[in-house]
């Protein structure tokens, strides 16, 4: 006799679709261009490469559509998450999936939808995701200030996510201005995303700290926020491929010697903060190893795992071209191993929570609080 499976204990809704779904979109797109930045060249990796940034494209229209619905129908949660420090720094995603997505087009996107489109459509996400990027870069760190009331003992790498986004508008807007006029049009753009980067390092300099004395001093996080120490490689992985993009297309845009010293800033920053990523990558990687033997279970911030580690292979791809150096090939390859077997981890983490309906749960009842017994008289009044 076959019986029905049970109903799940708490309903789907997208009233619990919090904005930390757009690191899924993140990871997807950044499997493609990572990819692409590789000194290797596979035959079929690029049609390979085509295919995931598509997903990614799949997955940004749908959950912009859910989390339309969200704001919609569930505007007091969405407010709440705005509210709550625990989630609003994760609007920085927002603007990181446009952009991750819009970089992609250029990258590996144009072999499926041809040039003229694909700049058609970075254009347009690069201008999208800037925007909400530097709106979330100034009321997220408004809101902790005035709403929020964090202590530097709450500090988590999360703080950083609204920080990054004005980054990766600097990583990936340079790939647009050999497509603009040249003169006006292309310097005015080099510059500005010169200018989101400085506004994003700076930024990054700042809170950095705070995470970094958080962890030595309040000890490690809570296992279900470890994996979220991988999002301090995002600055370091992007900004060295920022300045590496801004080298690439200098000449001929600026005069020199700006444009000689985009040259030389790709070399003299890149080298240094890439060497911090691989210190930082080794003591989040033993932090994590520790939480997993402690009980680590899948949880969205597993996502953290992604993102953060394609930007150290673009940003060490970037290193490769400037340097001339092959040594910079080895790790990349190796980094882009562990980012797809990273991904492959996360999606079937996130496949297995949604048939399971616990990623989009709300939370659960609390648990039922025992009276405390009252006292009797003998003569049977209670007391």
């Amino acid at each position: 006799m076959v019986t029905a499976a049970p109903p799940l204990a708490r309903p789907l809704s997208v009233r619990h679709l919090g904005p930390n779904w757009y690191a899924t979109v993140m990871g997807t797109a950044v499997v493609a261009t990572a990819g692409a930045a590789l000194p290797a060249h596979i035959a079929g990796l690029r049609g390979v490469l085509a295919g995931v940034w598509v997903l990614s494209l799949v997955l940004l229209l749908a959950l912009l559509a859910a989390r339309s619905a969200h704001w919609a129908r569930h505007r007091e949660q969405a407010r709440a998450h705005l509210l709550d420090p625990a989630a609003a720094p994760f609007y920085g995603c927002l603007a990181m999936a446009l952009l991750a997505v819009g970089g992609g087009a250029l990258a590996v996107g144009r072999d499926v939808i041809g040039l003229r489109a694909a700049v058609a459509l970075d254009a347009v996400l690069f201008t999208l995701g800037t925007a909400v990027g530097l709106a979330a870069a100034v009321a997220v760190p408004y809101l902790m200030a005035v709403r929020h009331r964090v202590t530097p003992g709450q500090a988590t790498p999360v703080w950083l996510l609204p920080l990054v986004a004005p980054m990766v508008s600097a990583a990936v807007g340079p790939q647009l201005v050999p497509h603009l006029p040249p003169g006006q049009a292309r310097r005015t753009l080099l510059l500005v995303c010169f200018a989101l980067f400085g506004l994003s390092l700076l930024a990054t300099l700042l809170m950095l700290p705070l995470v970094f004395a958080r962890l030595l001093t309040g000890g490690p996080l809570p296992l279900a926020l470890t994996p979220t120490l991988f999002l301090v490689l995002g600055p370091l992985g992007q900004s060295t491929t920022a300045v590496g993009a801004f080298a690439d297309v200098a000449p001929g845009v600026v005069p020199e010697p700006y444009s000689q010293g985009f040259g030389a800033l790709a070399v003299l920053y890149g080298v240094p903060v890439m060497g911090f990523a691989l210190l930082w990558f080794c003591l989040a990687g033993a932090h994590v190893w520790r939480a997993r033997r402690q009980g680590m279970r899948f949880a969205m911030t597993w996502w953290s795992f992604t993102f953060p580690v394609g930007t150290c292979i673009t940003g060490a791809g970037a290193l490769g071209r400037h340097t001339g150096l092959v040594a910079y090939a080895g790790p990349a390859v190796l980094l882009y191993g562990v980012l797809v077997a990273a991904w492959g981890v996360a999606v079937a983490g996130t496949v297995r929570g949604l048939v399971r309906g616990e990623l989009l749960a709300g939370p659960g009842p609390a648990p039922a609080v025992p009276r405390p017994a009252r006292a009797r008289t003998t003569s049977g009044a209670v007391r």
